[in-house]
């Protein structure tokens, strides 16, 4: 069986991070499916999703690496072709990937004690998103 289910929600902008494990885990209870995978994806070329021990020095230290490995005054040829000031948020987003897929077994998600499944917006500006939080399972 599968089973779709769409979470929305807004963000401040680049660096803001929210965490999904709670949206994962009424999608899957209220699906009444016990063992499978679901899979969490953002819809959007600028946030993405992933897991993390979701709290502010992660949160912090994640955004570091990201402004050393794409920072957001960086020359971009994206800024040339479009006009606009997300190059950064691009190039972030595609390092994460919008996507993660987790095992669930017994109604419960395979996550360590410390493990959230996150999004972290990498968008300039603040931003309404939408997450796909699919089930596939019996």
């Amino acid at each position: 069986m599968v089973v779709t289910v769409r979470h929305r929600l807004e963000t401040s902008g680049q660096g803001d991070a929210h965490d999904l494990t709670p949206a994962v885990v009424t999608a899957l209870v209220d699906s009444r499916l016990a063992d499978g995978i679901a899979t969490v994806c953002v819809v959007g070329s600028t946030a993405a999703v992933t897991t993390l021990e979701f709290e502010p020095g992660v949160i912090r230290d994640l955004g570091e690496v990201c402004e050393r490995l794409a920072p957001r005054a960086g020359k971009y040829a994206h800024h040339l072709r479009w006009g606009d000031d997300n190059g950064s948020s691009h190039v972030r987003a595609a390092l994460l990937g919008p996507s993660v897929a987790i095992p669930f077994t017994d109604r419960s998600l395979t996550l360590g004690t410390w493990q959230q499944v996150t999004l972290v917006e990498f968008d300039t500006r603040p931003r309404a998103r939408e997450v796909v939080i699919q089930l596939i399972g019996d």
